[in-house]
C-alpha cells in the first residue's frame, strides 16, 4: 500500500519517463512533488523500490527502471447503456464494462494537466487532463504536444504549411496561430484522450 506522496512519486516518475524516456533525477522529483528535503525524497524513493514499484542502479542519478506489475484486475466501471445530449433517444440498459486502462494507460501514453483557455473550442478546458500518446511526428489537424525551441511546451492543433514551416493553432478565436520554422517545432506526442473530474 502507498500512501499518498509515495503514489505522487511514482506518478511523476512514470510519467516523465514516458514523456522524455529516461527517469527524473531527485531534485526533480521534489520540484514536481513540492518536497525540498533530498532525504524525504531519497526516502520516498526507497520506499518505491522496497515495495517492488521500481529497480534503481545506485551508481547512476537517472538510475531508475520502472517494474511491470501485473494488474490484479483492470481499472473498470460499468457501462450501461446511452444517453442523448442532442434529441432523446430511447434508454436502453445495457449491461457492459468500460475499460479505463485500454483507453488511459500503456507503455506510449502519458498524461498533462491542461493550464489556460486556448483550446475551449475543441472541449479542452482549464484544469482538464490530456492524455497523449508518445510520438514524434503528427498529421494535419492533429492535436498535439509541441515544444517550441527545446524550451516552451504547448498544446495545438498542428498544420504543416510547407517543408519549412508549421503552424500552431489555438482553438481559441480571441487568439492567433503562431506560424515556426519548422526546425524549431519538436512534436512530444499526439492527444488521444481527454479526462474531466467534476468533484
Amino acid at each position: 500500500m502507498l500512501t499518498t506522496q509515495e503514489q505522487n512519486t511514482l506518478q511523476f516518475i512514470r510519467n516523465y519517463i514516458a514523456q522524455f524516456g529516461y527517469a527524473p533525477k531527485f531534485k526533480e522529483i521534489g520540484q514536481a512533488i513540492g518536497v525540498k528535503s533530498q532525504g524525504t525524497i531519497h526516502r520516498y524513493v526507497k520506499a518505491l523500490e522496497d515495495k517492488g514499484y521500481i529497480e534503481r542502479a545506485h551508481n547512476n542519478s537517472r538510475g531508475i527502471h520502472l517494474v511491470d506489475l501485473p494488474l490484479v484486475s483492470p481499472p473498470v466501471i460499468p457501462l450501461v447503456g446511452r444517453i442523448a445530449a442532442g434529441l432523446p433517444i430511447e434508454a436502453v440498459e445495457d449491461q457492459q464494462e468500460l475499460n479505463l486502462a485500454e483507453m488511459f494507460m500503456g507503455p506510449d501514453l502519458f498524461a498533462l494537466r491542461v493550464t489556460g483557455d486556448s483550446m475551449i473550442d475543441a472541449g479542452i478546458l482549464d484544469g482538464d487532463y490530456v492524455v497523449i500518446r508518445k510520438q514524434p511526428v503528427a498529421h494535419d489537424g492533429e492535436i498535439v504536444v509541441a515544444l517550441i525551441d527545446r524550451v516552451e511546451a504547448t498544446l495545438k492543433r498542428f498544420r504543416r504549411i510547407s517543408n519549412s514551416e508549421v503552424k500552431l493553432i489555438p482553438e481559441n478565436p480571441e487568439m492567433e496561430p503562431m506560424v515556426y520554422r519548422a526546425d524549431r517545432v519538436t512534436i512530444h506526442g499526439v492527444l488521444v484522450g481527454q479526462m474531466r473530474s467534476y468533484r
